[in-house]
């Protein structure tokens, strides 16, 4: 038997027709996520990720308040999943940004929610609030920071 005349198509010959229509739906997708605005949350995740001192500043003031470190303890520092886990909302030209994550403290866990506002490239607090999740027995939202016209 002779096998000369066999050949064998590479690779592009054999999925050439499904070239197309693949490209077609990719870009029909990538057009679907920018205008549902999934990618402005993913720009305002990054710009949180990338902004340490938004929270760490946050989480000091929140450290300092006896009523929360009573109920959870020795707060620890946030880490970068818990940015990623939360909710960003950047306006303003990205001035002003309305946050919520979660915080973990040695006797429970909580979230921290925050409002400021970035002047002179420091950023201004108009509302830290602190909501006890855990333990159930102490769930309660402790008011760390207010100010009026919010």
């Amino acid at each position: 038997m002779n096998n000369d005349f066999i050949t064998h198509k590479n690779w592009w010959q054999r999925h050439k027709r499904w070239f197309l229509p693949s490209l077609g739906i990719l870009c029909l997708v990538i057009g679907m996520v920018l205008s549902s605005g999934l990618g402005a949350i993913g720009s305002d995740v990054t710009r949180a990720y990338t902004d340490p001192e938004l929270y760490d500043d946050a989480l000091n003031q929140v450290k300092l308040n006896t009523a929360v470190t009573k109920v959870l303890g020795d707060i620890e520092p946030i880490d970068r999943f818990a940015i990623l886990e939360g909710q960003i909302h950047y306006s303003n030209n990205g001035q002003t940004v309305n946050s919520t994550i979660r915080i973990t403290g040695s006797k429970g866990k909580a979230k921290m929610d925050l409002k400021a506002d970035r002047v002179h490239n420091e950023w201004r607090y108009t509302t830290i609030r602190v909501r006890i999740v855990s333990p159930p027995e102490h769930k309660q939202s402790i008011e760390v920071l207010y100010k009026k016209g919010n």
